[in-house]
């Protein structure tokens, strides 16, 4: 038996639609039109519905990596239970807000599930490490990407050095041009190829900076950087406003800032733990933490 491909069922579809026999294709297209009706079909009422023979659908799933129609049944129904990919739930002008409210959930959690799957474990204990022998860190990005690198810089105290998120291009370029051997820059471009962050960092790195780039993918920003993070997401940057990047980024400042603090022991989490006490004295709370009692440090 042939095991199927890692990639998400219906995101190897798309992607593998130009590569099969036109028979084939008028399967892969029933599927992805309407894939939780798919999933109820037999083998036999899903030729029909394309249009094709019993064999050309068992050549289809098996063409896919699965052993037969029922284990291609099971491989669509874990697809549709993580969510369906933004190419498969596309607001419609019809679309009522209860449909619209269910396909935004979904698009944002299959996406962050395959930038969870797709992100590499050993690069993001790279990059705390780099973050951990830091004496300051710039945060760089425009658009989204800056204002993950403004969440980033907020959290500064987990980082537990001084750290910047300039939101004027020249402020960048200015703190880049300040960095030494020690500087870290942390440089955030969805497309990794925004022209003004790729010239903040070319500077930063001239002046002995490590640079760690969290992008989408290959690029001119991948190839400066020391570190790179790839966060792999259900994106269409021509059509639609690059939110699910945007989250995906989020999610990976808060793993960097918590494992960063918990790199740097138990005299920081504890200064920490004091900081958010008195933060909450401050503004009025009357749920203040206790001495001694745990807390979340985000």
């Amino acid at each position: 038996m042939t095991e199927p491909n890692d990639a998400p069922l219906l995101e190897l579809l798309t992607g593998g639609l130009e590569r099969m026999r036109p028979s084939e294709r008028k399967v892969a297209s029933v599927v992805l039109e309407d894939p939780g009706r798919a999933l109820t079909y037999s083998m036999a009422a899903l030729a029909d519905a394309a249009g094709v023979s019993e064999p050309t659908v068992m050549r289809f799933c098996t063409g896919l990596g699965f052993g037969g129609f029922q284990s291609f049944k099971l491989g669509l129904a874990q697809a549709l239970a993580i969510g369906i990919p933004v190419t498969h739930s596309a607001i419609a002008p019809d679309d009522s807000v209860e449909a619209m409210t269910s396909k935004i959930f979904d698009h944002t959690l299959s996406s962050l599930d395959r930038t969870r799957r797709a992100l590499d474990p050993a690069r993001v204990a790279e990059a705390v490490e780099v973050l951990v022998g830091a004496r300051n860190v710039l945060f760089v990005g425009l658009g989204a990407s800056g204002i993950i690198a403004q969440d980033a810089a907020q959290q500064g105290v987990l980082f537990g050095v001084p750290c910047a998120a300039p939101i004027d291009v020249h402020q960048q370029y200015m703190a880049a041009s300040m960095s030494a051997p020690g500087s870290v820059v942390v440089a955030i471009s969805n497309t990794g190829r925004t022209s003004s962050v790729l010239d903040v960092t070319e500077r930063a790195k001239k002046n002995g900076a490590a640079v760690i780039a969290v992008t989408g993918g290959p690029g001119p920003l991948a190839e400066l950087a020391d570190v790179v993070l790839v966060l792999r997401t259900f994106e269409d940057t021509d059509i639609y406003t690059p939110t699910v990047s945007r989250l995906a980024g989020l999610v990976l400042v808060d793993v960097l800032a918590t494992a960063v603090a918990v790199r740097r022991g138990p005299r920081h989490l504890e200064r920490l733990r004091e900081m958010k006490e008195a933060l909450s004295a401050f503004r009025g709370s009357s749920e203040a933490p206790e001495r001694g009692q745990r807390i979340d440090i985000l």
